[in-house]
């Protein structure tokens, strides 16, 4: 597959409606693990599915629901009514699993990527409490959820939730993870990873802007992401900037050839983290005692 700033980005297909709005398939974003759909839900509506043979990451991004799974059942699951209101709640299942998703909230919303695997793990509820906030500096200060962080227990699937408020960087400085390289005592130096970014503006009119570029420079689009659409990072480096007057989310999945996060600056740009010397007062965005409790 040819990778231009047209294949890497997938614009959403937003109506407004109940069902998906937002989807990738590893066929056609011409790699081997991630596939993902974002879908919304009325108060009622349900969305049943089996994972057979991928495990399944599906993150709550707003709204409260309603899950039944083949190891039981999870109620009342989610409280934030959006992803600016609070921390996320989320669902792993490994592979030859069933679950039905019914939405308690009008506008329910949530996002999952499933991925190949050929191990088993058990299923877990993520909640609030679990995800550890991360906060980088300087003008890239942003705010990074850990979801299903590395070291969690599963196959493959890496989920974090970045949150740059306007006018910030973020993925920055460029970073790439897509060769596996370890030490002599296999510590993960740079991980072989797929990425997806899946975004969300919190005001109508927004927008971030999105580099993907390799070394050779066979690869180097620049996309304007706008809210619910995709943005595909097959290899290379993948810095984001958030447009002045918003505050941008992005919603990471990855998948490759270890469950890690580990990559390698850009030579030319690591310079950069020696001049931050502060942190963005704004941040951070959303923390463990702002979820409302929602009826």
């Amino acid at each position: 597959m040819e990778y231009t700033s047209e294949t890497m980005l997938v614009k959403a297909d937003d109506n407004g409606e109940s069902g998906v709005f937002s989807r990738v398939w590893a066929e056609d974003a011409g790699w081997d693990y991630l596939n993902m759909a974002a879908m919304r839900l009325n108060k009622g509506e349900s969305f049943s599915t089996e994972t057979r043979d991928n495990e399944n990451a599906t993150v709550i991004l707003g709204g409260v629901c309603n899950i039944k799974t083949s190891d039981g059942e999870f109620t009342n699951v989610g409280r934030r009514p959006n992803v600016f209101s609070g921390m996320p709640y989320a669902l792993y299942m490994s592979r030859d699993k069933e679950f039905e998703i019914t939405a308690l909230t009008d506008n329910f919303e949530f996002a999952s990527c499933w991925v190949p695997t050929d191990q088993d793990f058990p299923t877990q509820l993520v909640t609030p409490d679990m995800s550890q906030i991360e906060l980088r500096g300087g003008n890239a200060s942003r705010q990074i959820n850990g979801i299903l962080p590395p070291g969690f227990n599963c196959h493959r699937i890496v989920a974090v939730e970045v949150y740059t408020p306007s006018g910030n960087w973020s993925s920055y400085p460029p970073h790439k993870h897509d060769v596996h390289v370890e030490d002599d005592d296999g510590n993960v130096l740079e991980a072989d990873l797929e990425e997806i970014y899946f975004y969300k503006i919190d005001n109508p009119g927004g927008y971030a802007y999105q580099r993907v570029y390799n070394d050779d420079r066979s690869i180097d689009g620049v996309m304007m992401a706008e809210n619910h659409d995709v943005v595909l990072v097959p290899e290379g480096y993948h810095p984001v900037v958030s447009a002045h007057g918003f505050t941008t989310y992005y919603l990471n999945f990855l998948a490759g050839s270890a469950q890690s996060l580990a990559n390698s600056d850009d030579p030319d740009y690591t310079w950069v983290q020696n001049t931050w010397t502060f942190k963005d007062p704004r941040l951070p965005i959303v923390h463990h005692g702002m979820e409302p409790k929602m009826k």
